[in-house]
């Protein structure tokens, strides 16, 4: 429970109840520890948390590597004003089959399941409990939940994280059963500090992207922004932004820092470009993985390339060759 004397400084948002993988990725933010977390029903509960001031950061899911971006986070950065990402975690994703006390495997006939948890173990579910029906969940910890409260899903058993028995009464029928051994989604926190954490080398830029019309050739023009920059995009993930067709925003990530010559330069085009612009963070990787960087691309070189166009306009002699 949330204490209201509680100080919104001390406190952080989060998808609950206990147990879930955002609770995980947000036992890895180092300044959450030892600090008040509080649980919310969902994405938009928690960013409003952060911008209505009830906490001072909430922990996000905003990209799985099976199933790509989360559109519910996406949308809701676009729609949400007044926050910025300040960091990234990586969270490993497996799950486990759990039922009551005494159930066995072969007497599963229905399975209580969050629909993306469901896509990623649907193959070894369709193996081991052929003919099973699913009942979708509001959450992965929901669904184990279910399956001691009266009157709820009349399911057999559920797709749950690991260590969900730490948390409820249950037994565990089987672990490991996720279809991509190597899954992992992406959190992010998220703040109102306009402070951008110093660059490291190792750094992501997300921004969103409107287009300023359905034209031919106007997502490549987008795209020119980054390519002639020598700007990798990690993500790229259309939205549509839902007053009318052919109307689309993009959610992207930029490998680089803000303080990077050419990632600057990148977004002083795109504010060209595009009708809006809405710059969501420059924060370290969580994987440390550093951005290689071609010379021509380096900050020197859009430095020099600055101070020879000065000179040529101060009508100074300059070296023609490179």
């Amino acid at each position: 429970m949330t204490d209201p004397a509680r100080p919104a400084a001390d406190t952080y948002s989060y998808l609950g109840p206990a147990g879930t993988f955002t609770e995980a990725a947000l036992k890895q933010v180092q300044a959450a520890a030892g600090q008040h977390w509080r649980s919310v029903n969902n994405v938009g509960e928690a960013l409003n948390d952060v911008v209505s001031g009830r906490s001072v950061g909430a922990v996000i899911a905003i990209e799985n590597s099976v199933d790509g971006g989360v559109s519910a986070t996406q949308d809701a950065l676009a729609r949400i004003p007044g926050v910025r990402i300040t960091g990234e975690y990586l969270v490993p994703v497996d799950f486990v089959l759990v039922a009551r006390p005494g159930t066995r495997l072969e007497g599963v006939r229905t399975i209580n399941a969050h629909p993306v948890a469901y896509a990623q173990t649907h193959l070894w579910l369709e193996r081991n409990v052929p003919g099973h029906g699913h009942i979708p969940s509001s959450s992965n910890v929901a669904a184990a939940a279910s399956l001691l409260q009266a009157g709820g899903p009349s399911a057999d058993a559920a797709v749950a994280p690991p260590g969900i028995t730490d948390h409820y009464p249950l037994e565990v029928l089987a672990e490991s059963i996720g279809d991509n051994p190597g899954a992992l989604t992406r959190f992010v926190l998220v703040s109102r500090s306009r402070a951008i954490p110093a660059r490291t080398g190792s750094d992501k830029t997300s921004v969103i992207v409107e287009l300023p019309d359905d034209h031919p050739g106007a997502l490549v023009d987008m795209l020119e922004q980054f390519a002639t920059r020598g700007i990798n995009m990690g993500l790229l993930s259309s939205r549509p932004i839902g007053d009318e067709f052919g109307r689309y925003r993009f959610v992207i990530d930029l490998d680089g820092h803000v303080d990077d010559e050419r990632v600057a330069d990148a977004l002083l085009g795109l504010r060209r470009f595009s009708p809006r612009v809405t710059f969501l963070g420059s924060y370290p990787r969580a994987d440390g993985k550093r951005t290689e960087i071609a010379d021509r691309y380096s900050d020197a070189a859009f430095q020099e390339a600055r101070g020879w166009l000065d000179r040529i306009r101060a009508g100074e002699p300059v070296d023609e060759s490179r």
